[in-house]
């Protein structure tokens, strides 16, 4: 997940997608900064992120 800091993602969870610039990559938690401001996903709520393909 590091390869992905700085850069346009989608973090998955069972109930929604999450999309945003992956800003931290914590023991406990991901930040993203999205266009409506910054958005922290539990690690045990993320079942995958994977890099946006323009």
């Amino acid at each position: 997940m590091i390869e992905l800091i700085n850069k346009e993602v989608e973090v998955k969870t069972p109930d929604i997608i999450y999309r945003g610039v992956l800003v931290e990559v914590g023991a406990n938690d991901v930040h993203l900064r999205s266009e409506s401001g910054w958005i922290v996903v539990p690690m045990d709520k993320i079942v995958g992120i994977k890099a946006v393909e323009e």
